[in-house]
């Protein structure tokens, strides 16, 4: 006869390999991800080239020196909007002899 014990031993170990196999098979998979986002920071979507940051009009924009392409992050465009609708304004006011 075979001893319960040795049965349940048998099982446990299985279990705990298992949960051990799942484990580093989570940890691989968060890491792989965490290195294919980073392959994609800052790069042209375009040509894939590495964007540079560049100042225009006090917003940061980024550049890709390979193809030309500018590229905008979440809300810049409003951000250089604003600062063109204020340029114009100012233009305006000098013209005009008004405060700025």
């Amino acid at each position: 006869m075979t001893d319960p014990l040795r049965r349940n031993e048998g099982t446990y170990f299985a279990r705990e390999n298992a949960d051990l196999i799942a484990e580093r098979r989570r940890a691989l998979d968060a890491e792989r991800e965490s290195r294919e986002r980073e392959s994609h920071v800052m790069r042209c979507p375009n040509c894939g080239g590495h964007l540079e940051p560049r100042n225009h009009h006090g917003v940061t924009i980024d550049v890709c020196p390979e193809c030309g392409g500018t590229w905008l992050n979440r809300g810049e465009l409003e951000l250089l909007e604003h600062v063109e609708e204020s340029e114009v304004r100012r233009y305006i006011n000098t013209l005009f002899g008004l405060p700025r």
